[in-house]
């Protein structure tokens, strides 16, 4: 069955079905395209979402060392390169489908095109056709009416007695003649009716329906097309599906590889002060009596105590070269990183000069290759960097010598200054009967000594030498700081780890 054959009637309905189809492929490639607008929005709210999740700077740096944090920027990075398989997925629909089929689509309306054309051509000449063999049968059937009565006219002209012979005869010229014009009409018209018959049996039989069949043949391919279109909308995702697949497999992975004890570990090892734990605090007997102080500083304590933190940020004592400011444990580590850095560039700058030497030594021996003094500059500023890293790395050595024999001293220190405050807290609840008798008199509340120097000099802070005898006027309230009185009568707070409570 074919169009020509069974729809040679049909051509409206011929002419709304392929417009229908090419209807339908531009239906299609819109459909694509709006698929490629989601694909499009959806990895670049993908990236987006990893860009503001990935952490930077050296804080993030540092916790991406804990297993639980380096898994989730793992599945950033995997959920960034999934967001690129959706990209690619768009960019390939766009191409392999919208794009060809948008060429393919103009193709075939253009051919549809001439083939509606063609048919109407031929339908155009079959009707110019026709119309002529209409014009001829009308005037054969104009001029036998004529030649007809032409005859009757001379039939009955004969048999009129009053006719003259010239009349008879010409009254049968005419009749004659007429009848011989009608018999060329007659002739034009058994022509022209072959000759449309002919042409209608070609427009019908042959040239319609060869037409027709060529639209069919357009129609199926279109069809063909527009499956294997179908199709790619699934190969196409399914071409990227492995990699998809193993962005997938490496998010799970990313959450496999969590240890919770391996990051409980290492956040011991990044934090642990190595000091040791404080002992038992030891009686300190008050009984003997506290010498009263003199100041008429202590009669009036400063109204309003400024809040000083010396370990918040703002406070933060600067980092020291040698990391004194920080615990042992930690000061051990840091410069065991800083002197394996060290070694590091030290090897490379020993490199660096064997090769500088070498190539030296080939100059001098072939001076045609390159001149051996050019080498000097490098090979000096090669020596300088050298001594200038053994040296450091002699300096972090010591320190490092210091830090693991001083760490016994360090742990002491730490642990009297905690006895200290213990001891603070104590004491001041054996002069609690004494301030609510005299709230007008402010009465020491301990003694201490100091063990370092320190210079006060914000407001509302003193200065004192190590080894020097204070009086306590007021505890450590939990912020580091506490109220005390020099022998000469200053008043004002300083560090509480400065100190060593008791006599």
């Amino acid at each position: 069955m074919d169009w020509g054959t069974d729809l040679w009637d049909q051509y409206d309905h011929i002419d709304k079905h392929t417009q229908s189809g090419l209807d339908l492929v531009e239906r299609y490639i819109k459909f694509v395209k709006e698929r490629t607008e989601i694909e499009q929005g959806y990895a670049k709210q993908l990236r987006s979402l990893t860009k503001k999740y990935a952490k930077r700077g050296s804080k993030e740096e540092q916790d991406c060392k804990f297993s639980n944090h380096a898994s989730f920027q793992e599945i950033l990075n995997e959920l960034n390169d999934y967001a690129g398989q959706r990209e690619l997925i768009a960019e390939n629909m766009m191409t392999g489908i919208c794009v060809e089929l948008t060429k393919y689509l103009q193709d075939l309306k253009q051919e549809r095109k001439t083939h509606l054309s063609d048919a109407k051509k031929a339908q155009q000449n079959l009707e110019s056709s026709f119309k002529h063999l209409e014009s001829t049968k009308k005037r054969f059937a104009k001029e036998w009416a004529e030649a007809e009565k032409a005859t009757q006219q001379a039939e009955k002209t004969e048999n009129d007695l009053n006719a003259t012979r010239l009349d008879v005869e010409k009254a049968k010229q005419h009749a004659h003649a007429r009848t011989h014009t009608a018999e060329e009409c007659r002739n034009d018209y058994a022509a022209q009716l072959q000759k449309y018959n002919k042409e209608q049996n070609f427009f019908y039989y042959s040239e319609i329906p060869q037409i027709f069949n060529k639209m069919q043949d357009m129609d199926e391919r279109r069809i063909r097309r527009l499956a294997e279109g179908y199709c790619q909308f699934s190969d196409i995702e399914k071409k990227v599906l492995p990699i998809i697949s193993k962005c997938l497999e490496g998010i799970s992975s990313a959450g496999g590889k969590i240890d919770e004890k391996q990051d409980s570990i290492l956040f011991i090892e990044q934090h642990k002060s190595g000091f040791e734990r404080p002992g038992d605090v030891e009686f300190e007997d008050y009984t003997q009596g506290i010498k009263p102080a003199t100041s008429d500083s202590s009669l009036n304590p400063p109204k309003v105590r400024a809040k000083l933190w010396p370990f918040s940020k703002k406070h933060k004592p600067p980092a020291a070269e040698d990391f004194s400011h920080l615990p042992p444990e930690q000061r051990k580590k840091r410069l065991q990183g800083k002197i394996d850095d060290i070694t590091k560039d030290l090897q490379k700058a020993q490199d660096q000069s064997d090769a500088l030497e070498k190539m030296k030594g080939v100059y001098e021996q072939n001076p045609q290759m390159g001149d051996p003094s050019s080498l000097e500059p490098q090979i000096t500023e090669t020596a300088q960097n050298i001594g200038r890293l053994r040296g450091e790395l002699a300096k972090y050595e010591t320190w490092l010598s210091e830090a693991v024999g001083g760490e016994e001293s360090s742990n002491t220190i730490n642990n009297n200054t905690q006895h200290g405050v213990v001891a603070a807290d104590q004491t001041q609840n054996l002069y609690t009967e004494f301030e609510d008798e005299f709230d007008d008199i402010e009465t020491p509340i301990g003694q201490c000594t100091a063990l370092y120097t320190f210079e006060g000099n914000s407001e509302g802070t003193i200065s004192i030498t190590e080894g020097e005898l204070l009086s306590i006027m007021e505890e450590d309230k939990g912020d580091g700081w506490m109220r005390v009185l020099r022998a000469s009568g200053e008043e004002g707070y300083i560090p509480s780890s400065y100190v060593k409570l008791g006599l």
